[in-house]
């Protein structure tokens, strides 16, 4: 035996049916004013999970680039510095040279020391320099100059390495110590020019100041020279690191918007045909519940 159809069945049925429609045409709307495809986990379960790791992986991604960007200043500060220091001692070997003649006269020679002196206090002053109010000559005392001015020639810092993380278990060493760059009292390219400044002010030194005094600044000077190839080197591979994490951002980020966003010409097209459908629901509902006899005594 079929069982009756009562009006109330078909409200019921009904009321169901538009409130399915209305649910979709309200997830489309929301869809269309946000951007993306999930409002919430359980929209899409997988693709939530997928987007929590793409913004994980982007979000260390940005922090690796920050280090380079970081380590990169780094470097460029550094090879700054040592170019001047280059600079400086290559004066100070023309200076000896001009000095070693043995037609320069003892006060002319002591002239030449001075100047030595000074270009010594010019080197520790770029050996001072410092990025983001850090000193980046003194190892991990960054906080203190390495480098005095005036006769006394210790180095303060120390001969620890500054490292920067720059991908998954991949750091780059960030700094040069003072003492690998310009030394100090007892070696390096200070103790160079404090022996040459002592023997221009000595008699009977030309000897010295010809062969072993010159040969200790060139070979100062290549010490040196080794040390801002090491520089570009770093700089050199913090450039291709950051190319690197460019492209792997790009890559993240395109998976990140398929992942997230929202197809906006196909959302567009269902929430024209949901809102159609809906009316069309609401027609018909109104011609398929007719109007019942509390309706007519009214």
């Amino acid at each position: 035996m079929n069982g009756r159809i009562t009006n109330s069945m078909m409200t019921t049925r009904m009321l169901s049916d538009l409130q399915g429609v209305q649910g979709r045409l309200a997830k489309s709307l929301q869809q269309l004013s946000s951007g993306k495809q999930i409002g919430v986990p359980s929209d899409d379960p997988y693709g939530t999970t997928r987007s929590m790791l793409f913004h994980s992986e982007l979000s260390e991604n940005q922090q690796y680039q920050r280090n380079v960007a970081e380590a990169t200043d780094w470097q460029n500060t550094t090879d700054l510095a040592l170019s001047s220091i280059s600079n400086f001692t290559l004066s100070a070997r023309d200076l000896l040279v001009q000095g070693s003649t043995d037609t320069m006269s003892p006060d002319a020679r002591g002239a030449i020391a001075t100047e030595i002196d000074q270009l010594v206090d010019s080197i520790k002053t770029s050996a001072n320099t410092q990025y983001a109010g850090r000193y980046v000559f003194g190892g991990s005392q960054t906080l203190t100059a390495p480098y005095q001015q005036g006769a006394v020639d210790t180095y303060t810092g120390d001969n620890a390495s500054l490292k920067r993380e720059i991908g998954r278990g991949v750091s780059v060493d960030v700094n040069i110590t003072g003492i690998a760059a310009v030394g100090d009292g007892s070696g390096g390219i200070i103790a160079a020019l404090r022996k040459i400044s002592t023997d221009l002010r000595t008699p009977g030194a030309t000897a010295q100041l010809q062969s072993t005094d010159l040969q200790a600044i060139d070979a100062a000077h290549d010490a040196l020279t080794n040390v801002q190839a090491i520089v570009g080197a770093r700089t050199n591979r913090l450039e291709s690191a950051q190319d690197r994490l460019s492209q792997i951002e790009e890559t993240t980020t395109k998976l990140l918007s398929e992942t997230e966003d929202v197809d906006m010409a196909k959302t567009i097209t269902d929430y024209s045909t949901q809102q159609t459908v809906y009316q069309a629901a609401l027609k018909a509902g109104a011609a398929i519940i007719q109007p019942s006899l509390l309706d007519f005594l009214r």
